[in-house]
């Protein structure tokens, strides 16, 4: 009995961790370059608040771009330079200059990190700015919400996250959500 107790915590624990990423306010940008602002949607979840964990990114070559459009199944989307997708938090509130996404919620939705204040793009057409993150690093934004890698997608053009919890939607090169459903993943 009580190992079936335990086996149930864990599940819900677990299943908290990775759709319950909310709780907090939104994000501002600091700096950038400029065009249309993003729709945003709310959903409720669970609030986490313990200390996140965060992960960094590969140096980018200088004078490569640090996100850029790419083709997938949901149409065109924002992508790092490896290609990997990059998402919005609906929890997040435009120019707040914080990220909802806290505790458990890092894990699963690890952010966009940058050594630069003006992150190099090459296709996107949404504003680009920057947060600091409670550790101190930046996070990229575009139209003043956070952008986030999510762990499942573990290959370039990957879209895993796109409309998990229908909280976390693709990017568009303008900055938009993209809220359509994507075939194939």
């Amino acid at each position: 009995m009580k190992k079936q107790w335990g086996i149930g915590l864990s599940v819900v624990a677990l299943a908290a961790a990775l759709t319950g990423c909310g709780g907090g306010t939104g994000s501002t940008p600091t700096t950038a370059a400029s065009t249309p602002a993003a729709s945003t949607t709310s959903a409720s979840a669970p609030a986490e608040s313990s200390a996140p964990a965060e992960t960094s990114s590969s140096p980018v070559p200088a004078g490569a771009a640090e996100l850029k459009t790419a083709s997938s199944a949901a149409g065109q989307i924002v992508v790092d330079a490896k290609g990997m997708s990059v998402y919005f938090f609906t929890k997040d509130v435009k120019d707040s200059g914080t990220s909802a996404c806290t505790g458990a919620c890092i894990a699963a939705w690890p952010p966009v990190l940058t050594e630069s204040a003006a992150p190099a793009v090459e296709g996107v057409t949404g504003t680009l700015g920057t947060i600091s993150t409670p550790a101190g690093k930046k996070q990229v934004t575009i139209n003043g919400l956070p952008v986030y890698y999510y762990v499942k997608d573990k290959a370039a053009g990957d879209i895993t996250g796109q409309g998990v919890g229908n909280v976390w939607y693709l990017v568009n090169p303008e900055g938009g959500m993209v809220q359509a459903a994507a075939g194939g993943y």
